[in-house]
C-alpha cells in the first residue's frame, strides 16, 4: 500500500503558542517556525531562465514562492520592509544556494514612487522581467468598525490594492508576451472575518482586479491569476493579525478548517510555480483557493 500523507496531519496540528510581534514581525523570532520550503521544496527546472520580482519576499507565502522559483530555475528580486532584513538575507542564502541571483529591494509599497522604483530595480538588477508575485500585504485585527482608523484604512489599502495598479503600471513596459502576474487574494474575499472589516474588503478588490487586469492583458499574451489562502501560519498572524486568543487554535478554531489545521507556507508554493509557469498557459483570470476546505465561492 502506497503511504501518501494524511493532509490532516501532514504539517503541525498541535496548539501555537500565544506570541506577538509588534508589526511588522520577523518570522525567524516565530514559535515554531513556518516552513517555507527552506528544506522540503524540490524543483525540476520549470522556470529556468525566468526573471521573478516578489512582494513580501522575507517571510511566509512571499518567502515560499521566492525560494521555490529560484529551485525551479528562475532568478529572484525580493521586495520587504527594511526592518525585515534579517529575513530577507536568509531568503538571498537559499536563493543563491540554488546558483540563482538575488535581489534585496527594501521599501514601502504604500510609497507609489518606490513602486515605482521597485520594478525598475528589479528590471536593471535581473537584466530583465517577466514574472511578478505580488504577495505583500497588511493584516490588523480590529474588533469594531468605530475603532478602524482612518489611518489603518488607508495603509491597509494603500499596500494591498494600490500598490497592485503602482506595480504593475510600472512593470508594464518591461513585460512581454509569455510574462506572468500572480496576486494574492484570500478566503477573506468570500467569506470575511467580522474583525477584518479592512482586509476583507481589500481581498475583495484584489479578486476584481485580477479578473479584469487578466481580460486586458490577454491580447498581450500576459496571464493573470491570484491565489487565495486560508489560514496560514506567517507573520502576518502573530503581530496583530489575529487576536492572541486565537493563536493557539489557529486553523482549527476561529477561524477552522475542515482540514483541522492551519496551513504551512510551503503549501502554495507549487501554485505559484504553477501559475508562473506553461504549465498553466491556458490559464488567465482565476482565482486559485488554497483554504483547508474553506469556501471560495
Amino acid at each position: 500500500m502506497t503511504n501518501i500523507p494524511n493532509p490532516r496531519t501532514q504539517y503541525t496540528t498541535e496548539d501555537f503558542p500565544k506570541q506577538y510581534q509588534e508589526p511588522p514581525a520577523l518570522q525567524n523570532k516565530m514559535s515554531p517556525l513556518p516552513d517555507c520550503g527552506e528544506t522540503s521544496y524540490t524543483g525540476s527546472g520549470r522556470l529556468k531562465g525566468r526573471k521573478a520580482l516578489v512582494t513580501g519576499g522575507d517571510s511566509g507565502i512571499g518567502r515560499a514562492a521566492a525560494i521555490a522559483y529560484a529551485r525551479e530555475g528562475a532568478d529572484v528580486a525580493i521586495n520587504y520592509l527594511p526592518v525585515e532584513q534579517p529575513d530577507a538575507e536568509e531568503v538571498k542564502k537559499l536563493i543563491e544556494a540554488e546558483g540563482r541571483k538575488a535581489i534585496l529591494i527594501p521599501g514601502d509599497l504604500s510609497d507609489e514612487s518606490f513602486c515605482k522604483e521597485l520594478v525598475e530595480k528589479a528590471n536593471s538588477e535581473l537584466g530583465g522581467l517577466d514574472l511578478l508575485a505580488l504577495v505583500a500585504g497588511k493584516q490588523q485585527a480590529v474588533e469594531s468598525i468605530m475603532d478602524l482608523s482612518t489611518e489603518q484604512l488607508e495603509k491597509t489599502f494603500q499596500v494591498n490594492v494600490y500598490s497592485l495598479y503602482w506595480t504593475v503600471k510600472a512593470a508594464l513596459p518591461h513585460l512581454s508576451e509569455g510574462a506572468t502576474i500572480i496576486t494574492t487574494t484570500s478566503v477573506e474575499g468570500f467569506d470575511p472575518n467580522p474583525i477584518l472589516l479592512d482586509y476583507a474588503a481589500t481581498k475583495f478588490a484584489i479578486i476584481g482586479f485580477t479578473k479584469a487586469l487578466s481580460k486586458q492583458l490577454a491580447e498581450k499574451g500576459i496571464r493573470v491569476n491570484s491565489v487565495a489562502p486560508g489560514p496560514i501560519w506567517t507573520a502576518l498572524q502573530i503581530s496583530g493579525g489575529q487576536p492572541q486568543e486565537n493563536i493557539p487554535e489557529f486553523g482549527k478554531g476561529t477561524p477552522e478548517t475542515p482540514l483541522g489545521r492551519a496551513g504551512q507556507p510551503v503549501e502554495l508554493a507549487s501554485t505559484y510555480v504553477f501559475l508562473a509557469s506553461t504549465d498553466s498557459s491556458y490559464v488567465t483570470g482565476q482565482i486559485y483557493g488554497i483554504t483547508g476546505g474553506m469556501p471560495t465561492a
